[in-house]
């Protein structure tokens, strides 16, 4: 029993040691590589359209130019066609029809496409009352013209007149507008002077005074007259606060003799002076 089983335990190393031994002189067979086979080149579907592009670009070009050419020809006489209908649209007050039709008569033997507007335009923003112009086409043979007028608000010196934006005009008959407030200052100032009158006109407004003369001088100062021939002089900072310290003591102690108010000074830090038009029992001057 032990004899057996050593011998089966030496058979199993020569078989074990043979199997782990190197194959001498063995040779190695190499399996033949598959057959590679020529490939057929067929034309990608991306090289079948760029070549069709190719091909049809230019013919594309050829209809495109005699569409274009047909439609010139067609267009032509239309094109030389006159002016036959102007269309002048706006709320008008002041604008002169008559003047309106003088600046566009130059241009009526002109047809729809030969037209300058620009040029038109230009000749009628020119009239005094015209704040801006605007000309249209409409196809075949009209023009639609849209004006706007200037708003006057208040005068500016004694030859010119403000619109709300503080831009300033020259119409005829000035001399009609003696009604609007007053104002005055540098050249440059128009603008500045337009937006403090609007805003002192608020303040005023619901205490019952109204602006008739606002002028702002060289040196920054400003003056200001109501319709009641009140003249206030508020110096040359912090207006605003100083007319609403006015207009306190108005509503307080004043609002019934403003008619001997003749002149109110803010140019204080927190007070003010009152110069009165003639003798009163109140001594002249008052302080918050």
């Amino acid at each position: 029993m032990l004899l057996g089983l050593m011998i089966r335990d030496q058979r199993a190393g020569r078989t074990a040691g043979r199997r782990n031994a190197p194959n001498r002189g063995a040779v190695r067979v190499t399996p033949p590589a598959p057959r590679s086979w020529p490939r057929l080149s067929m034309p990608s579907v991306n090289d079948a359209a760029r070549r069709m592009q190719q091909l049809l670009w230019p013919l594309l070009l050829v209809v495109l130019g005699m569409g274009l050419y047909e439609l010139a020809n067609r267009l032509q006489p239309l094109a030389q066609r006159p002016i036959s209908l102007i269309n002048v649209e706006g709320d008008l007050q002041y604008i002169d029809r008559e003047s309106v039709h003088q600046s566009i008569e130059p241009y009526l033997e002109e047809s729809l496409l030969t037209i300058d507007l620009e040029a038109l335009r230009a000749d009628l923003i020119a009239m005094p009352w015209v704040a801006s112009a605007a000309v249209t086409r409409v196809w075949p043979d009209q023009l639609v013209i849209t004006l706007d007028e200037h708003l006057p608000v208040a005068r500016w010196g004694d030859s010119a007149l403000l619109n709300n934006a503080g831009r300033a005009f020259v119409p005829e008959h000035i001399d009609s507008f003696e009604g609007l407030p007053l104002l005055n200052g540098p050249e440059r100032t128009k603008r500045r002077v337009m937006q403090t009158y609007q805003q002192f006109n608020r303040l005023l407004r619901p205490y019952g005074h109204r602006v008739a003369q606002l002028e702002l001088r060289d040196r920054g100062s400003w003056f200001l007259t109501t319709r009641e021939g009140i003249e206030i002089l508020l110096g040359q900072g912090d207006v605003v606060e100083k007319m609403q310290r006015f207009l306190t003591i108005d509503k307080l102690m004043l609002s019934d003799r403003r008619e001997l108010i003749a002149r109110v000074d803010l140019r204080y830090s927190n007070g003010m002076a009152v110069a009165w038009r003639e003798p009163a029992t109140i001594q002249s001057g008052s302080n918050e």
